[in-house]
């Protein structure tokens, strides 16, 4: 495709950019008032403790929404729920074809029964080493390592100049599932010419190597064998690679392994519909694990993160229906904890010591864990195959991105943008720079329903979870006069005793009944002005009580 005077390059983070995690990523070229775009990688991210109720976040798409009719496709670069979780909530929105390796597709497919769309997406399966051709984007798969089949980075060619977009990755010389990465296409893309680079930041202030997962094994191996009684291992099922190690670790050591956790077992499955895992003995079902001695038998949980409802919370609560942990049982901990999540994992580990488990975590056993993100000596290694003109950090908070930033300037790399959500990066024609900010917010999944980061529902919970709630309840006559109530009860307040919370209550009431008798003629015929003056009241003298304002309900009923 031949270049015009008009056309730009863009790239245009949508999520991903300045967080780690929910990634979305745009690609545009054209001219701007007709760009066509390609869409890397829809991704979701995970609640925490200041959005109750909410465990998944989704990038906002408002913005590429109005232009999906030039979205020539969206392509996944592996199966992380960071990077693939968002399409099944978000694809009728933008209605792409979507890419995919043979892993990731299956993962997906998965995904997209759950949400009865399997039948309504169009899938297109691409082998390792593929090619892809949409409009004036030719991609080529990079085969790379990380922690999970089928990784991939994305040179994407341009009448404009090429660009590397890694994905996320490290350079790890055995990485057990998988090929290595292939630095003879990287080196190959550099000889030709790198545009841009827009690479992974996570580890960016790590010195040294990431490590490898062939460690890992050996690490895991020695452990395990030193263990007695049942033992069970907690890492990440979309860690392919870890759950092999564990595998081999607990053979090795004349264990068998059962799976808990249903993601587990989706995870097991698609590694073997590529080919993967085929050599292990047969997982354990439940009854089977049972019956065998405690010394032979490994769980393979998920949950290492603290998720409530995940397997190994269960355990931790007593309320799995088949496994059991106690005194002289084991839990190893072969994951690291991800920022946000160390207050759950803390709780976690308190209640598994508590039954008389004994942990081992990362901390107290390096070995058993290795990241699958680039660290400096790894990165500076990409920059010495690629040699782009244009270092884009992505996939990390601020503070990671502009240190990727100086990193890149120290190892001689021309020019550094560090774009935030929402903000359109021109890579070409011209030197580089953000030239136009756009909507990038985020939706939450919040009890099946799509709404936005700043929706009601979600900013009353907030406020009622740290200042209470109180509810108030009068009935008036026909003649505007009260007869029964004003009845006050309070959730989430304090008192001494049983006896101060009547009598606060009581006050509470005739704060309620003033506030209604300082109404006049037509503003008690309006409920919603009877229901606002008492609002107000109970709010002040809450207040004055509590130092607070809870949220305050008031219901009036007409007899």
């Amino acid at each position: 495709m031949a270049k015009s005077k008009s056309d730009e390059l863009v790239f245009l983070p949508l999520g991903g950019s300045n967080e780690i995690g929910m990634n979305f990523n745009l690609y545009g070229y054209g001219p701007a008032h007709d760009r066509k775009w390609i869409v890397v990688d829809l991704g979701v991210t995970f609640g925490d403790q200041t959005t109750p109720g909410v465990e998944v976040i989704l990038p906002d798409p408002t913005y590429i929404e109005k232009y999906a009719d030039r979205i020539l496709g969206i392509v996944l670069t592996h199966a992380h729920e960071d990077h693939i979780g968002a399409v099944a909530h978000l694809w009728p929105r933008l209605k792409a074809p979507v890419y995919a390796t043979p892993f990731t597709a299956f993962i997906l497919r998965e995904k997209l029964r759950e949400a009865d769309l399997l039948d309504e997406v169009t899938i297109t399966e691409v082998p390792l080493g593929g090619t892809i051709e949409l409009g004036p984007f030719k991609l080529e798969l990079i085969t790379l390592t990380h922690s999970i089949p089928e990784p991939n980075g994305l040179a994407i060619k341009t009448p404009l100049g090429t660009i590397l977009h890694t994905g996320d990755w490290k350079i790890d010389p055995d990485p057990l599932l998988g090929d290595v990465t292939d630095a003879a296409a990287i080196r190959k893309l550099g000889d030709e010419g790198v545009l841009a680079m827009v690479c992974d930041s996570t580890n960016v202030f790590v010195d040294g190597h990431a490590g490898s997962e062939a460690d890992v094994r050996v690490a895991m191996t020695k452990l395990i064998g030193g263990l007695k009684g049942k033992v069970a291992v907690a890492c990440f099922a979309s860690n392919v690679a870890r759950m092999d190690s564990v595998i081999r670790a607990a053979e090795a050591n004349g264990r068998r392994v059962c799976l808990a956790g249903r993601s587990m077992h989706r995870m097991a499955a698609a590694a073997k519909s590529v080919g993967l895992m085929t050599d292990i003995q047969p997982f354990l079902d439940d009854t089977q694990a049972k019956h065998l001695s405690e010394n032979a038998v490994l769980y393979l949980c998920t949950g290492s993160q603290g998720e409530p409802r995940a397997a190994l919370a269960r355990i931790a609560d007593g309320t799995h229906p088949h496994v059991k942990l106690g005194a002289g049982d084991s839990v190893v901990f072969s994951s690291r904890v991800i920022p946000g999540n160390e207050i759950p994992i803390r709780n976690l580990q308190n209640k598994l010591t508590e039954r008389g488990v004994r942990l081992y975590t990362e901390r107290d056993h390096p070995g058993i864990h290795v990241s699958g993100h680039p660290c400096r000596d790894e990165l500076a290694e990409m920059y010495s195959w690629a040699r782009p003109e244009i270092a884009v950090p992505t996939h990390g908070e601020r503070r990671h991105l502009m240190e990727h930033a100086a990193f890149a300037r120290d190892l001689q790399v021309p020019q550094q943008v560090t774009p935030r959500n929402g903000d359109m990066v021109r890579l070409a024609p011209g030197r580089a720079e953000i030239i136009d900010e756009v909507h990038a917010g985020r939706l939450f999944v919040d009890a099946g329903v799509l709404t936005p980061e700043n929706g009601d529902a979600l900013r009353e919970r907030r406020h009622a979870a740290f200042n209470g709630i109180v509810a108030v309840s009068v009935a008036l006559d026909g003649r505007n006069r009260i007869v029964s109530g004003p009845q006050v009860r309070a959730l989430g307040l304090p008192a001494d005793d049983e006896t101060a919370m009547d009598d606060i209550l009581d006050e509470l009431a005739d704060e309620a009944e003033a506030a209604l008798k300082r109404l006049k003629g037509e503003q008690l015929e309006l409920d919603d002005d009877v229901e606002m003056a008492i609002t107000r009241g109970v709010k002040k003298a809450c207040q004055r009580i509590w130092g607070r304002r809870p949220v305050v309900e008031t219901t009036v009923l007409r007899i």
